[in-house]
């Protein structure tokens, strides 16, 4: 494949996971049988949320408000106050309205509102291990790649935590992270898997990481990719998002066979589409996504102006 440049990869990372998302809102918790049948191809409107096309949700609106404070450096209190005025205000939303909002991630800003510190307000019990941290966590990584692994991985914590503080999803988005940073280095998508791997393997063998790690044994196994379909799920559970996404990516050549084959797996179809979008729009670049679909969505030159601003502030 033709290298693709920094910036093309931090276009196509961010403007993938948002393209991911609006294919997924209008599917979301349709059944796979459903799908098998009609499968989506095109950015449709209406269904669940009856949004019109293009629509995006919570997955991409909480990715926007991290992309936006980061581009002014690395604080917490700024990225947990944009979450909040996502929450009551509908900041970085399609219509000024926030919606599809998951349950830890609604209790969690909950909290916020009410005084927790964001280091204080994530949910750390083990049945908060939902999707909505890892959904956001893709703009860390092109933020923290040129850092040490110790500050990469703490960084990508504090920014799970917020809402998802349990250590299962703070490996969840670690392992993210370190894949992106791998594609970023112009690494292939079993490589870049593998690096992730290693890196994981060694960074969680302790407390309270240790015991959590085998929840991730699928993922890391060598014949994953050639799993079938019928044994990767699609729901709203953290580990299965990633093992869905990471399938799709690996068992895709484009970033369109990618996105479209994580959103017909149904279910959380918004949340798989728009984290196997960022994985593949990372990989393929910007240019790679289709033309059709970035016409439908919705607020594309903002995102396009926003993310231009945080690449460059991330490489004056």
């Amino acid at each position: 494949m033709k290298k693709v440049d920094v910036r093309d990869r931090i276009l196509g990372g961010i403007l993938g996971l948002c393209v991911g998302d609006a294919l997924g809102v209008p599917i979301e918790f349709a059944s796979r049988e459903e799908l098998k049948e009609d499968p989506v191809t095109e950015m449709i409107g209406y269904g669940y949320h009856n949004q019109p096309p293009g629509t995006w949700s919570d997955d991409t609106s909480l990715t926007l408000c991290t992309v936006d404070s980061l581009c002014n450096g690395y604080d917490l209190e700024d990225i947990a106050n944009r979450f909040l005025r996502w929450f009551k205000e509908g900041y970085m939303t399609p219509s000024g309205v926030a919606f599809d909002i998951g349950r830890t991630t609604r209790v969690a800003i909950s909290r916020l509102k009410h005084g927790f510190s964001p280091k204080e307000s994530g949910l750390t019990e083990e049945l908060s291990n939902g999707n909505g941290a890892l959904m956001r966590i893709l703009p860390v990584a092109f933020f923290v790649q040129n850092m040490n692994l110790e500050e990469q991985m703490r960084i990508t914590h504090e920014i799970t935590a917020i809402t998802h503080a349990h250590p299962r999803s703070l490996i969840a988005s670690g392992i993210y992270v370190q894949i992106i940073i791998g594609l970023m280095d112009n690494l292939d998508p079993e490589t870049a898997l593998l690096r992730a791997k290693r890196i994981a393997m060694d960074f969680y063998q302790d407390k309270p990481f240790a015991q959590e790690l085998r929840h991730f044994g699928r993922v890391f196994s060598e014949n994953f990719r050639n799993l079938p379909e019928h044994e990767i799920f699609s729901d709203g559970y953290v580990v299965h998002t990633l093992e869905a996404s990471i399938w799709c990516f690996l068992n895709s050549s484009s970033f369109e066979e990618a996105c479209l084959r994580a959103i017909n797996l149904g279910y959380d179809a918004d949340t798989t589409g728009a984290v196997t979008g960022g994985l593949a729009g990372t990989y393929y670049g910007v240019k790679a996504i289709p033309e059709r679909f970035l016409r439908k969505l919705a607020k594309a030159e903002e995102i396009f102006g926003l993310v231009e601003k945080f690449f460059k502030s991330l490489y004056k």
